[in-house]
């Protein structure tokens, strides 16, 4: 059996075959790749879904005090620049408006995070981590560790970035959402 040759796709084509692809694919370079390597089709362990879904929980209702909108999964992120496309795990919109939300995707995130599987990672530390810190609006970028309680966080600090490794107890800040991230709520009700 031989690999399949990638073929480049323009923007266009790729947002059009997006609506009706049978599994979430990202767009990186004029070239699309299926999220989760392989196991495009069968998704995500529970853990990762859980811990996403407990972040969203966890923030949600500040968000949108302060007019911000908190997006799943389901949601891609536009790099405008290099006209990538990524579906991260957590994305949290501040500034926008009422119109973004019938958008198919969004290009000025406040907060990203990426949780951490075997096929994502290195892409997430490295690729992605190097992509999503290029945004003027970023504010936080959170990789998750799904098989540990451990949190690697990139806060905007000035004209650079401050990296911290969170662990335990730990409190993630996120003033732009007016509130803070605990590593509890990130982990809540998984065996980890």
């Amino acid at each position: 059996m031989t690999a399949r040759t990638l073929r480049p796709m323009s923007v266009e084509e790729y947002l059009r075959s997006e609506e009706t692809s049978p599994y979430k694919r990202e767009y990186v370079g004029g070239y699309v790749y299926p999220l989760h390597g392989t196991r495009a089709q069968a998704g995500a362990t529970g853990v990762h879904v859980r811990i996403g879904l407990n972040i969203v929980r966890a923030i949600d209702d500040a968000a949108l005090e302060r007019g911000c909108y908190v997006f799943t999964s389901d949601m891609k992120l536009r790099l405008e620049g290099a006209d990538n496309f990524y579906y991260p795990d957590v994305m949290a919109v501040c500034g926008g408006d009422e119109q973004s939300l019938s958008a198919s995707f969004q290009t000025a995130p406040s907060l990203l995070v990426e949780v951490l599987s075997n096929s994502t990672a290195k892409n997430d530390r490295i690729a992605k981590h190097a992509a999503y810190t290029t945004l003027p609006s970023l504010q936080t970028y959170l990789i998750v560790e799904q098989t540990k309680r451990k949190v690697y966080a990139y806060q905007r600090s000035g004209k650079g970035w401050q990296a911290s490794e969170l662990v335990g107890q730990d409190l993630i800040d996120l003033p732009y959402l007016g509130t803070t991230l605990a590593l509890e709520q990130i982990y809540r009700g998984l065996p980890i």
